[in-house]
């Protein structure tokens, strides 16, 4: 599950053309540790439904990726 997490996040960042990462930890925040913003919260969270089955913003906001690994 990580690593598919993993390879979602840098397929947005690799369209910022931002630096790829080598991981993803719990700990992360979506906005301020990921760069991440409102449209690239719904590429992800598109992605994550595509791949999971899972819409990770149904109950809310989220801001870190252990609330995407809780959802998950």
């Amino acid at each position: 599950m990580q690593e598919k997490l993993l390879t979602i996040v840098n397929s947005i960042k690799k369209n910022k053309f931002e630096e790829l990462l080598s991981e993803i930890t719990p700990e992360q925040k979506l906005r301020e540790d990921l760069n991440f913003d409102s449209f690239d919260l719904a590429e992800l969270t598109v992605k994550i439904e595509e791949e999971f089955g899972v819409d990770i913003f149904e109950d809310g906001l989220v801001n870190s990726v252990n609330e995407i690994f809780a959802k998950l």
